[in-house]
């Protein structure tokens, strides 16, 4: 008969406040290739979600994340054929706790 794990129950976590919702832009600019590209939420503010895009003929998004500290998302990519690519880089920030 095989062994049966026990997986110990884990409290839910507390309510999070998501108050002060806003959706920012960091406007499409060329960057050199695999550049990043980092847009920061307003102080007090964290990072909830976000992406990015890639313009031009050829480009390709390389990088979508939230940066390490939780306060912004960064946007990388390239171009086949140029030196440069178009990136747009989007955020979901929030008074998250």
């Amino acid at each position: 008969m095989p062994a049966t794990a026990s997986v110990p129950a884990v409290p839910a976590p507390a309510a999070a406040d998501f108050s002060g919702y806003q959706l920012i832009k960091l406007p499409n600019a060329n960057v050199p290739n695999f550049t990043r590209r980092v847009l920061r939420c307003p102080a007090g503010k964290r990072v909830v979600g976000g992406g990015a895009e890639a313009q031009g003929n050829g480009a390709i998004l390389v990088g979508s994340f939230p940066t390490d500290d939780g306060t912004g998302w960064i946007g990388i990519g390239r171009q086949i054929g140029y030196n440069d690519v178009g990136i747009s880089v989007y955020a979901v920030c929030a008074n998250a706790s």
